[in-house]
């Protein structure tokens, strides 16, 4: 029986190069069944399962890294730092460093990612930028030892559930313990248990439950108990859901095991459970009841996780990498549910649930007792949980039948209210329903049931309600795609815009045109929405656009015309441009010109003949319509002779449209009518001012004198015009209209127009108000000029305007000018202290300089400074006066503190250098250089070394101390050095002052001066005698100058920094290491560091230079004994180490009791081979670090030293070791017995099973092999026993290896190259046995008969026939000649192509009936043909035999071609084949039998055969047989002409021959009067008189009586002519009479019905009362009427002529095509 779950591998993570270390927890992550990633040590592997598991590796450096379950969105942690980032898109979405590591981590959804710490739980959202946000804290009984390896958060967000793992008190136990968190209570619950899971599931009667699923499995109480209980429901809504706690079944041999998943399958709310030793769970989320359990893996699942749509379960296995897929067998899940757990009350509410098979007898049965008990709701719900297994038309007969209970109503309306409340009715349950709920009068509840899509809907439905509501009736149509009645319901609602919507959509099709041509006279509305919609229908229109709207213009419905058209144009193409024409003519013509105007404006239209439609607008009087239309100018113009009753805006915008030359002339036509358009005309000059041009504009309106127009039109644009023409006019414009405020404000703030040509103009105007000519000359820098105009023209006045108003900043050039001009010194003193402080001082004091005129500013300049002036410049005019004047001025130059140094220092130097250098001085470093010139210049170098020392500036030390590379000692550095120590540095009281000048000394490289100067600081008691710094930088100068002098000031002084010149003295360019070494012993003495740590650290130091430096390690040995401090044994080892001595080192880490440098100790160690002094070592570090290192070395250090007891020891202990990487390990250097101590504790039976090998403990190999049940085992111990001879523990290895197809061939091969054939083939003999064994185990088996018991083979592939690669085995059989077996393989295979070609080829195979039955089952016809040709050859008397049997599946044309090529003979043997076919009527089997009928001389044959089959060349063979030899050969000639029509050549071979009936037969089947007219002049002329009669006879419909006539006269042929006229004169009587009967006048007739009727039945007529159903789909033009077609009468319908009018025939008009009534 199936078991009730499909377990099946979908990937390996190791074929895809994923690393075995790699695969584990923390590792790798499956967030759901889209991705896997694995993080590597130097790279991040992705695999896309939903792109066939294709591999991506990132070079990226992660510590774990999982894939958000949606999109590719990758979260990546390293430390305590996060990020996330979108692989589509490339870019980093987040990033965040946490305080705290995080210790487990996942996806609990699209947009959040939880993150577990040591002690609390955190969600960090993708979206926005908010940082991780904390949930809750985790419990005391979830303390930073548990490894946490799930957590799980409910659908609702309200619950959370946090579980992991730790060790138990017992070895061995392995205990669980969560924590379940309430969002809305903020408190958590402890939970004993291992796993669990949050799921919702529906409930009957009540909102859907969110159920906690979860293990437990606590301390005090014995068991596995699973769990089942809602959270989160109101109180007040009822009781919540629960079940349990459910005993769970756990196997005996599993009591350590523990649950590590718990996976819902939501699709069929059933809970997966898998546990470390991988065994599987299944239980029923409803009961709590266990529907399964099997162990279905031998390694522990690390990682699960689920696929809500389909149920599928996936999980990967630890360092295998195996991805497992989980899935219910609903196919067998009830079986086994009432078979092997005998449970009937679980199948049948499982089955029901599901709607899975395997109930349908319980159900059934069920039904019957409940039926029989008259138990009716009870039967009613039991079918609705039947699925679709009770739910038939009889059992809706059986509750029909039931009576019903007084006071109770009917059973059946019971069964369907129990189906309603259960889903949705089916077909025949809604039929069934339908009527007595419609009979009853309440068609409400049908429609609540419709809309809630309790009910099916159908055909028979939709009939049952159209009676009674076509909207319900409708709505079932839909549903239920009845397109043709859905659409009457359209019609019958009067829905007609919905129709061609629905038809399209659903692809029905449909006669439009009879249903529109009836809507036009009935409903003329509806024919329009009809007619909207048929010409808006998707894929193009399905009526014709003209003749629909040529029909509703027939009925004078312009307005439907209207809006049909409006919609049918609505695309606005090309080839509708004669239908957009028209329909604006109807309107503009049919006296609605403003619906035309509306279609016009809203731009539908554009294809229709404009200048047609421009002229029907100036008819209607829609002046802009018809402009907008036009394209020449005069008829523009003509138009526009009403342009003051158009729309002013419409004016302006229309010019838009023309050219500029057509701009202009319509612009000077519309201003020659009168200043009325003067306004309109300036506002299109304003709109259009760039596309016509300024000097265009300005010309047209000169023209005409239009000065105020040229003034609004130029005043519109001059602020934004780049124009110099525009903005100089509009100047000329506003002066000559008086506005001087507009050419002001122009010539102010214009930068465009040309200044000088303003400049000119305004000169010469001499304009009352200057004002615009003084804001020009201002801004353009006219002010000589200005000056002079002003002066000249006496405007003195304006002169002090503006100078004080408009422009203070130019009165120095206007000064300058009055200067020149001579002007009145008062004046110009005026004007300065007018202007007082805002003339600018500089450019008044040079131009006053240059003219010899400096004094006559000082009382202008002392009236500044005394109004508290600051400007540099006032100062420097005011202090060069009093210098010139030698007024004080060396107070004037300290005390001043405006001038500025740079302008009176160069001053002064020619008058006194004292005075320059005070001047410099007070610049404060802005004239260094000056200062310096002047003083070397003239032998100031105290002051100047005063200077240096107070500034405290090594820049500018560096310019007076700095000499060229190449330059000698100058004498100005060397007198400046003096003064320097011999009096401004002594003089000098700050220590800032003086470290200065030591640091410029320092970096002029004067070490010698320096050291004296510093030892007569430091050392000769002065007051820096005790600075830190001068001691520093006393010993590096001397470092750096004199390196003897070092030991001597390090003994000697006492107050520096020691570790810093330390570091100095041992650096590359100084290499002073004894002075180092000094140094630190020094500083390491309690008198000069009191600090012990700082004393610990001089010790390390003075090591460290004997070891880094020095390398002298012997004396650092002895140093260390010295001190006998950690720290400094620490720092010997390591440099031990880097020397490659670790057996010292291992001795100085272990007094120093460090064991950081354990990796690089191991690593030393391991090179040296020195386990011995290692292990020591090692359990030193073992004491203060747990790492897996220092344990995997240790049992390492063990294994090679052979203490395999002390090995047990350790390994049996607690340990953090790699057991399996170091058990590889000393397997791989053949310390198989400690591997075999290794493997034996941590259960690896399979490395177990190769080191028995190697001791030569074959049992104990096979025993461990068998735990181990690993196919790469079990193939390595059977190889083993192979070699080893041990035949039969070999042979129970192969059955297990056996089992598995892809090492089939290992095996064979292995037997086979040692020779061991008999014991193969009697292991693959015992492998038929199994209950597992495989297509390849019976396959192999049959390879090996074929080669060593060739007499099986047959046998074998009988019997096991459908077990074998038939291929394969067949290929054997060929190879050992075995052709009967493979025959009979290809044949039982349905190979029968193989199989007719090896009977062929092999004739010790041929068997005829096998062979007939293989052929007509061939794949490839090419087969039969070489099969044909081979029974041809071979066995030609069973060729009709074989052509029976193929003759419906080959080319018949082709066998025959193929006879022929073989030869007569084959043509002779194949014609009983080829008579059997001749009925396909083929052309090569007619001409082949024909030809064998030939050469037979079979006449009768040939004739029934062209009778009978005309498929061949007839004239071919016509030739062919004219010349034949036989008579009746000739006639068949003759026969063969007749029937090809050939006449002439039938009736010439039938007068040859005499054969006179054939030839009057032929002549009257070619009914051509010629042929039958010589035939009869033939027999004329050879006085064959009986058949001259019986021609005319015969041929009497196609003989003209005037040659009968002719020739019976010309032969005297009267009695055999006369017969034929008889004929003749009767049947032209007959056709006389009924020819007046049918041309006879209509009796008269009053009855207007009838008359009605009569022009009802005329097609052509187009009554409008009659569906022209045959018309076909195009409408049928109407009979003209008044004004439309009538003679003289204009046609209004705009599509032409229409039909043509008949001339007059007895007062009627006639239609064309119609004949007059005679």
């Amino acid at each position: 029986m199936s078991v009730p779950v499909v377990v099946s591998e979908a990937v390996n993570l190791q074929q895809l190069g994923v690393p075995e270390t790699c695969i584990k927890h923390g590792s790798t992550t499956m967030q759901s069944d889209k991705w896997i990633v694995c993080v590597e040590p130097s790279q991040v592997t992705m695999v896309d399962l939903a792109n066939n598991a294709q591999v991506t590796r990132r070079p990226i450096q992660a510590e774990a890294a999982i894939m958000n379950p949606a999109s590719a969105i990758l979260a990546l942690r390293s430390g305590t730092t996060l990020q996330i980032f979108n692989l589509e898109l490339k870019s980093k979405m987040k990033s965040f460093n946490m305080s705290e590591p995080v210790v487990f981590w996942r996806w609990t959804s699209p947009s959040n990612l939880a993150l577990v710490t040591a002690v609390s739980v955190y969600h960090w959202p993708i979206s926005g930028d908010a940082p991780p946000t904390k949930v809750f804290d985790r419990h005391s009984n979830m303390p930073p030892n548990v490894q946490i390896i799930n957590y799980q958060v409910s659908p609702d967000e309200k619950w959370f559930l946090l579980g992991g793992i730790c060790a138990g008190a017992t070895p061995g136990i392995v205990n669980g313990a969560m924590q379940l968190f309430s969002k809305e209570k903020n408190v958590s619950q402890p939970l004993q248990g291992h796993a669990g899971a949050f799921h919702k599931i529906s409930i009957p009667g009540r909102e859907e439950a969110q159920l906690l699923c979860f293990h437990q499995r606590a301390v005090d109480k014995p068991g596995d108990f699973l769990h089942v209980m809602e959270v989160g429901r109101d109180p007040a809504a009822g009781p919540s859901f629960r079940v349990g706690p459910t005993l769970i079944p756990v196997p005996a041999d599993a009591a350590a095991d523990f649950p590590v998943f718990i996976n819902i399958d939501a699709k069929h709310d059933i809970a997966f459970m898998t546990t470390k030793m991988g065994y599987l769970y299944m239980f029923d989320i409803h009961t709590a009841k266990t529907l399964y359990r099997a162990r279905v893996l031998q390694e522990t699942l690390f990682v699960t996780c689920s696929q809500p749509n389909t149920g599928l379960i996936y999980g990967i296995t630890v360092r295998t990498g195996k991805v497992m897929r989980f899935q219910l067998n609903g196919q067998a899940i009830i079986p086994y549910i009432i078979t092997t757990l005998r449970d009937n009350e679980l199948g049948i509410s499982l089955a029901g649930r599901l709607g899975l098979p395997g109930a349908e007898n319980l159900y059934a049965a069920e039904f019957e007792r409940l039926i029989s008990q008259r138990q009716v709701a009870e039967a009613a719900r039991l079918v609705a949980k039947s699925g679709g297994s009770l739910r038939s038309p009889a059992t809706i007969q059986r509750f029909q039948q039931i009576p019903a209970e007084p006071g109770a109503p009917q059973p059946v309306f019971q069964y369907f209210s129990t189906l309603l409340e259960h889903g949705k009715l089916n077909e025949q349950e809604s039929i069934e329903l339908a009527k007595p709920v419609l009979q009853q009068g309440r068609p409400q509840l049908m429609e609540k049931w419709l809309k809630e899509d309790k009910i099916t809907s159908s055909e028979a439905l939709g009939d049952i309600l159209v009676g009674s509501d076509i909207g319900m009736a409708l709505s079932v149509y839909l549903r239920a795609n009845c397109h043709a009645k859905a659409i009457n319901c359209f019609v019958s609602r009067g829905e007609y815009d919905k129709i061609v919507p629905y038809a399209s959509s659903v692809g029905f099709k449909m006669d439009y045109s009879s249903m529109l041509s009836q809507l036009m006279f009935s409903n003329p509305q509806g024919a329009l929405d009809l007619a909207k919609g048929l010409v808006s229908a998707e894929g193009g229109p399905l009526i014709d656009i003209q003749a629909t709207a040529e029909a509703f213009l027939s009925q004078n419905r312009i307005q439907e015309t209207t809006a049909f058209l409006l919609e049918a144009l609505k695309g606005d193409k090309p080839e509708h441009a004669f239908l957009q024409t028209k329909l604006l003519e109807i309107n503009l013509i049919g006296g609605a010109p403003q619906v035309a105007d509306a279609i016009m404006q809203g731009g539908m239209l554009s294809h229709y003949d404009r200048a047609h439609v421009g002229k029907m607008c100036e008819r209607a009087g829609l002046w802009q319509r018809a402009a907008e239309h036009y394209t020449e100018i005069n008829d523009i113009k003509r138009v526009f002779k009403n342009c003051h009753q158009m729309n002013p805006e419409f004016v302006v915008s229309f010019f838009g449209k023309l050219n500029r030359e057509q701009s202009i002339s319509l612009l000077k036509d519309i201003l020659s009518r009168g200043p009325s358009n003067m306004q309109v005309c300036v506002e299109v000059a304003k709109k259009y001012h760039e596309e016509l041009g300024a000097a265009e504009l300005i010309g047209v309106f000169e023209s005409f004198k239009a000065i105020e127009g040229l003034y609004y039109y130029l005043g519109s644009v001059v602020n934004f015009s780049e124009d110099p023409i525009v903005h100089f006019k509009y100047i000329q414009a506003s002066c000559m209209l008086g506005q001087f405020k507009e050419a002001e404000r122009v010539c102010r703030d214009s930068n465009v127009y040309n200044p000088v040509e303003v400049k000119d103009y305004l000169k010469n105007a001499k304009l009352p108000d200057p004002r615009p000519l003084i804001h020009v000359c201002d801004r353009y820098d006219f002010v000589d000029e200005l000056t002079e105009y002003l002066y000249l023209n006496s405007l003195l006045q304006y002169v002090e305007v503006y100078v004080t108003k408009v422009s203070p900043q130019k009165t120095p050039m206007v000064v300058g000018r009055l200067f020149e001009l001579g002007a009145n010194e008062d004046f110009i003193k005026r004007i300065l202290m007018a202007v007082g402080s805002a003339c600018p001082v500089d450019d008044m004091v040079e131009i006053a300089e240059t003219r010899n005129r400096l004094r006559l500013l000082q009382p202008w300049l002392e009236a500044r400074v005394a109004t508290g002036s600051t400007e540099p410049g006032t100062h420097n005019a005011l202090g060069k006066i009093y210098i010139t004047l030698n007024k004080d001025p060396k107070a004037f130059l300290l005390n001043n503190m405006f001038y500025d140094p740079k302008v009176l220092g160069p001053y002064c130097e020619s008058l006194d250098p004292s005075l320059a250098f005070v001047a410099y001085k007070k610049g404060a470093g802005e004239c260094d250089d000056a200062l310096i010139r002047v003083s070397q210049a003239h032998g100031l170098y105290r002051d100047l070394a005063r200077y240096l020392v107070e500034r405290q500036d090594l820049d500018l030390w560096a310019k007076v101390l700095t000499k060229d590379e190449n330059a000698t000692e100058s004498t100005e550095r060397r007198q400046l050095i003096d003064q320097v120590v011999e009096w401004a540095l002594p003089e000098s009281t700050s220590a800032d002052e003086v470290s200065c000048t030591v640091k410029a000394f320092m970096a002029a490289d004067l070490p010698g001066e320096l050291i004296v100067l510093l030892e007569r600081i430091v050392l000769q008691g002065s007051e820096f005698s005790d600075n830190k710094n001068l001691q520093n930088l006393l010993i590096l100068t001397a470092v750096r100058a004199d390196a003897s002098r070092v030991a001597g000031y390090i003994d000697e002084l006492d107050n520096f920094d020691a570790k810093d010149i330390a570091l100095i003295c041992v650096s590359e360019s100084h290499m002073l290491y004894e002075e180092a070494f000094s140094i630190y012993t020094k500083f390491a003495k309690p008198e000069h560091t009191s600090d012990k740590e700082e004393q610990l650290e001089m010790q390390v130091l003075a090591v460290g230079v004997l070891v880094d430096y020095q390398k002298d390690l012997d004396r650092a040995k002895g140093y260390a004994t010295q001190c006998d401090a950690k720290p400094v044994w620490s720092k010997l080892g390591k440099a031990q180490l880097e020397e490659k001595m670790p057996g010292e080192a291992i001795e100085s880490f272990i007094h120093a009791e460090d064991p950081s440098e354990y990796l690089a100790v191991c690593a030393e160690a391991n090179e040296a081979e020195i386990w011995q002094e290692l292990i020591p070592y090692l359990r030193m570090a073992r004491k203060t670090l747990q790492e897996n290192l220092l344990d995997t070395e240790l049992i390492y250090a063990l294994a090679k030293t052979n203490n395999l007891t002390e090995l047990e020891k350790f390994v049996n202990g607690p340990n953090v070791a790699n057991i399996q990487n170091i058990g590889d390990r000393c397997f791989g250097e053949g310390l198989y017995k400690a591997s075999k101590l290794l493997f034996i504790n941590i259960n690896n039976n399979s490395k177990l099973a190769l080191c028995h090998i190697h001791l030569e403990e074959y049992r104990e190999a096979v025993a461990a092999a068998q735990k181990a049940n690993n196919v790469i085992t079990w193939k390595q111990v059977c190889f083993a026993c192979v070699r080893a001879k041990e035949f039969r523990l070999a042979a129970t290895c192969g059955l297990e290896v056996i089992k598995y197809p892809d090492h089939l061939d290992e095996v064979v091969t292995y037997y086979s190259d040692l020779g061991h054939f008999s014991q193969l083939i009697s292991l693959f003999e015992q492998g038929l046995g199994l209950e597992d064994a495989h297509v390849g185990i019976f396959t192999e088996l049959g390879i090996l008969y074929t080669k060593h018991v060739p007499e099986k083979v047959m046998e074998h592939c009988k019997v096991f026939f459908s077990k074998i690669n038939v291929s394969k085995v067949v290929k054997a059989c060929e190879r050992a000649r075995l052709w009967s077996a493979a025959v009979y393989c290809y044949m039982t295979d349905k190979q029968y192509d193989a199989a007719v070609k090896v009977m062929m080829e092999r004739a010790n195979a041929f068997s005829n009936e096998l062979f007939l039955d293989s052929i007509v089952k061939v794949r490839n016809n090419e087969v039969m043909y070489k099969a044909i040709g081979f029974y041809l050859t071979t066995h030609p008397t069973r060729f009709t035999r074989l052509m029976e049997v193929v003759e419906a599946l080959v080319d018949h044309a082709r066998v025959v071609n193929q006879l022929r090529r073989t030869g007569d003979w084959a043509l002779q043997i194949g014609q009983p084949y080829m008579k059997s076919v001749q009925k396909v009527n083929l052309s090569a089997i007619n001409e082949a039998l024909n030809e064998l009928y030939i050469e037979d001389e079979d006449y009768v044959s040939l004739r029934q055969s062209i009778d009978d089959f005309q498929n061949f060349n007839m004239i071919a063979m016509a030739s062919k047989l004219a010349t034949h030899e036989l008579l009746e050969f000739r006639r068949i000639s003759a026969y063969v002409y007749r029937c090809n029509k050939k006449y002439n050549l039938s009736i010439e071979l039938s007068k040859d021959d005499r054969m006179w009936k054939d030839a009057i037969d032929t002549a009257n089947e070619s009914a051509d009067a010629e042929i039958i007219e010589n035939l009869l002049r033939f027999f004329c002329e050879t006085s064959e008189k009986e058949c001259f009669c019986a021609a005319l006879f015969t041929c009497f419909s196609h003989i003209s009586p005037d040659i009968a006539l002719e020739l019976g006269w010309l032969n005297g042929y009267h009695n055999f002519i006369m017969p034929f006229f008889i004929q003749t004169f009767r049947q032209t009587h007959v056709r006389l009479k009924q020819l007046e009967e049918k041309n006879a006048p209509p009796k008269d007739s009053t009855n207007q019905d009838d008359i009605a009727a009569t022009y009802a039945a005329a097609p052509m007529l187009g009554n409008p009362g009659v569906l022209m159903i045959e018309a076909g789909p195009a409408m049928m033009p109407m009979v003209p009427q008044m004004g439309m077609g009538m003679p003289g009468m204009p046609d209004m319908s705009g599509f032409g002529v229409g039909m043509p009018v008949a001339p007059h025939m007895n007062g009627q008009y006639m239609m064309p095509g119609m004949m007059p009534s005679m």
